[in-house]
Protein backbone atom coordinates (compact mmCIF):
# COMPACT_ATOMS: atom_id res chain seq x y z
CA UNK A 1 0.00 0.00 0.00
CA UNK A 2 1.57 3.20 -1.25
CA UNK A 3 1.32 6.11 2.01
CA UNK A 4 1.53 10.01 1.44
CA UNK A 5 3.29 11.99 3.90
CA UNK A 6 2.43 15.78 4.34
CA UNK A 7 4.67 17.86 6.55
CA UNK A 8 2.13 20.75 7.27
CA UNK A 9 3.84 24.09 7.58
CA UNK A 10 2.23 27.64 7.35
CA UNK A 11 4.01 28.37 4.17
CA UNK A 12 4.59 25.02 2.56
CA UNK A 13 3.63 21.31 2.61
CA UNK A 14 6.67 18.99 2.41
CA UNK A 15 5.38 15.87 0.42
CA UNK A 16 6.96 12.46 0.45
CA UNK A 17 5.54 9.07 -1.07
CA UNK A 18 6.36 5.39 0.70
CA UNK A 19 7.71 2.61 -1.96
CA UNK A 20 5.14 0.51 -3.17
CA UNK A 21 5.74 -2.09 -0.74
CA UNK A 22 5.63 0.43 2.57
CA UNK A 23 8.97 -0.30 3.43
CA UNK A 24 10.91 3.05 2.30
CA UNK A 25 9.84 6.75 1.93
CA UNK A 26 11.36 9.08 -0.72
CA UNK A 27 10.89 12.79 -0.53
CA UNK A 28 8.74 14.18 -3.40
CA UNK A 29 8.40 17.56 -2.94
CA UNK A 30 7.60 20.87 -1.64
CA UNK A 31 4.22 22.58 -1.92
CA UNK A 32 4.18 26.12 -1.41
CA UNK A 33 0.86 27.25 0.42
CA UNK A 34 -0.82 30.68 -0.71
CA UNK A 35 -4.04 30.31 1.21
CA UNK A 36 -5.43 28.53 -1.91
CA UNK A 37 -7.07 25.56 -0.88
CA UNK A 38 -8.71 24.62 -3.46
CA UNK A 39 -5.17 24.36 -5.46
CA UNK A 40 -3.58 22.30 -2.56
CA UNK A 41 -6.45 19.69 -3.01
CA UNK A 42 -5.46 19.79 -6.53
CA UNK A 43 -2.02 19.28 -6.43
CA UNK A 44 -2.41 16.40 -3.52
CA UNK A 45 -5.26 14.94 -6.32
CA UNK A 46 -2.54 14.59 -8.77
CA UNK A 47 0.05 13.08 -6.67
CA UNK A 48 -2.52 10.23 -5.26
CA UNK A 49 -3.19 9.56 -8.56
CA UNK A 50 0.83 9.32 -10.18
CA UNK A 51 1.48 7.67 -7.04
CA UNK A 52 -1.66 4.81 -6.59
CA UNK A 53 -1.93 6.54 -2.96
CA UNK A 54 -4.43 4.24 -0.78
CA UNK A 55 -3.95 6.77 2.85
CA UNK A 56 -2.48 9.37 3.77
CA UNK A 57 -0.42 10.67 6.98
CA UNK A 58 -0.30 14.00 8.18
CA UNK A 59 2.48 15.17 10.36
CA UNK A 60 0.52 15.87 13.61
CA UNK A 61 2.88 18.47 15.52
CA UNK A 62 2.94 17.93 19.43
CA UNK A 63 4.47 20.35 22.16
CA UNK A 64 7.32 18.20 24.05
CA UNK A 65 5.23 17.04 26.78
CA UNK A 66 2.76 15.29 24.17
CA UNK A 67 -0.32 17.65 24.12
CA UNK A 68 -1.58 19.34 20.89
CA UNK A 69 -1.13 23.06 20.70
CA UNK A 70 -2.53 25.68 18.12
CA UNK A 71 -0.35 24.14 15.22
CA UNK A 72 -1.32 20.65 16.31
CA UNK A 73 -5.34 21.88 16.06
CA UNK A 74 -4.78 23.22 12.71
CA UNK A 75 -3.48 19.91 11.56
CA UNK A 76 -6.09 18.40 12.59
CA UNK A 77 -8.80 20.19 11.16
CA UNK A 78 -6.85 20.23 7.42
CA UNK A 79 -6.96 16.59 8.01
CA UNK A 80 -10.46 16.47 8.29
CA UNK A 81 -11.11 18.84 5.32
CA UNK A 82 -8.56 16.83 2.66
CA UNK A 83 -9.90 13.44 4.17
CA UNK A 84 -13.41 14.75 3.31
CA UNK A 85 -12.71 16.34 0.04
CA UNK A 86 -10.08 13.56 -1.68
CA UNK A 87 -12.10 10.48 -0.35
CA UNK A 88 -8.73 8.86 1.04
CA UNK A 89 -8.28 7.60 4.94
CA UNK A 90 -6.04 10.64 6.94
CA UNK A 91 -4.02 9.57 9.53
CA UNK A 92 -2.51 11.77 12.07
CA UNK A 93 1.16 10.85 13.14
CA UNK A 94 3.64 12.34 15.63
CA UNK A 95 5.88 14.65 14.02
CA UNK A 96 7.69 15.86 16.66
CA UNK A 97 11.55 16.79 16.02
CA UNK A 98 11.26 15.80 12.65
CA UNK A 99 12.41 18.68 10.83
CA UNK A 100 15.27 18.93 13.31
CA UNK A 101 16.15 15.17 12.55
CA UNK A 102 15.98 16.10 8.61
CA UNK A 103 18.18 18.99 9.39
CA UNK A 104 20.99 17.41 10.63
CA UNK A 105 20.74 14.79 7.79
CA UNK A 106 21.28 17.31 5.44
CA UNK A 107 23.61 19.25 7.92
CA UNK A 108 25.91 15.93 7.16
CA UNK A 109 25.21 15.47 4.07
CA UNK A 110 27.32 18.55 3.65
CA UNK A 111 24.15 20.64 2.05
CA UNK A 112 24.49 24.60 1.55
CA UNK A 113 21.76 26.96 3.77
CA UNK A 114 20.53 27.70 0.50
CA UNK A 115 19.90 24.16 -0.60
CA UNK A 116 18.75 22.91 2.95
CA UNK A 117 15.91 25.94 3.18
CA UNK A 118 14.55 24.47 -0.36
CA UNK A 119 14.27 20.89 0.88
CA UNK A 120 14.32 20.50 4.18
CA UNK A 121 10.22 20.33 4.36
CA UNK A 122 9.92 17.48 1.88
CA UNK A 123 12.91 15.49 3.69
CA UNK A 124 10.98 16.15 6.93
CA UNK A 125 7.98 14.40 5.45
CA UNK A 126 10.24 11.61 4.59
CA UNK A 127 11.75 11.45 8.05
CA UNK A 128 7.82 11.22 9.19
CA UNK A 129 6.68 8.55 7.14
CA UNK A 130 9.95 6.61 7.59
CA UNK A 131 8.69 6.37 11.52
CA UNK A 132 5.75 5.34 10.76
CA UNK A 133 6.82 2.78 8.08
CA UNK A 134 9.04 1.26 10.36
CA UNK A 135 6.68 1.21 13.59
CA UNK A 136 4.44 -0.98 10.88
CA UNK A 137 7.53 -3.52 10.54
CA UNK A 138 8.18 -3.40 13.78
CA UNK A 139 4.55 -4.02 15.08
CA UNK A 140 4.11 -6.72 12.57
CA UNK A 141 7.40 -8.65 13.39
CA UNK A 142 6.60 -8.49 17.23
CA UNK A 143 3.28 -10.99 16.58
Amino acid sequence: MRVLCLDLGEKTIGVAVSDPMGWTAQAVEVIHRNGNLKSEIGRLQELIKEYGVELILLGLPKNMNGTVGDQGQKAMAYAAKIEERLGIPVKLWDERLSTVAAGRALLEADMSRAKRKKVIDKVAAAVILQGYLDSRTNSSLDH
